[in-house]
């Protein structure tokens, strides 16, 4: 594992997902997360990292997930099991309450809000790597959700082109506890550095 200093001009906070249906009490999907959040201290810790990073000048970066509409999928030749389970749950809805981003962890102005990812990977099929190169950033530090899938597929992806990657464990959440090992498990193999809220606050500039 390698540190980094986290300055302006070069870092980029990521912030996965930050709908209400998974990040506001009510949503569709805030029950099935709840218990590693709590657990990991995702809300206390993003409270903390969100506006330190605006604070220092950083980009925040916001990742969100396709909305769901109502013909997803129709005519697919491969849509994966998780996409199938969402049909009639619809999650993130377009138009609806639980697709809008949460107050508290979605974007502000001077955001960069990037294109929908259908899947998993923040960067697969969006313009997430062309605005990250635009600004000029070389550090990634992710955020949110799922912790064994978006963002690690976020990433995985991240570090392949080239960008140093931090994950922050206590600043994310899964379905289950078992996301969460799976999670812990991998990040050695694809991550820079694999750092707690407070110790990414002590390399911030």
């Amino acid at each position: 594992m390698t540190e980094t200093f986290y300055g302006a001009g070069h870092t980029a906070l990521l912030i996965v997902d930050p709908y209400n249906d998974f990040m506001t009490e009510g949503g569709k999907l805030y029950g099935a997360i709840k218990e590693t959040a709590d657990a990991s201290g995702l809300f206390e810790n993003m409270r903390k990292l969100i506006p330190a990073f605006r604070a220092a000048g950083v980009k925040v970066f916001i990742v969100p997930h396709h909305r769901s509409r109502k013909d997803d999928f129709h005519d697919w030749q491969h849509p994966n099991m998780f996409q199938v389970k969402n049909i009639p749950t619809m999650a993130f809805a377009e138009g609806e309450w639980g697709g809008e981003f949460n107050v508290e962890f979605g974007p502000q102005e001077g955001d960069v809000i990037v294109k929908e990812h259908w899947a998993q990977s923040g960067f697969a099929n969006t313009d997430l790597d062309a605005l990250l190169k635009q600004h000029g950033i070389k550090e990634i530090v992710l955020v949110g959700l799922i912790a064994n899938s978006c963002i690690e597929s976020t990433a995985r992806f991240g570090m392949e082109l080239g960008y140093h990657v931090t994950i922050v464990p206590d600043a994310q959440a899964a379905f289950n506890p078992e996301g969460m090992v799976a999670a812990a498990t991998n990040a050695p193999m694809y991550a820079h550095a694999i750092l707690k809220t407070d110790e990414v606050l002590a390399l911030l500039g």
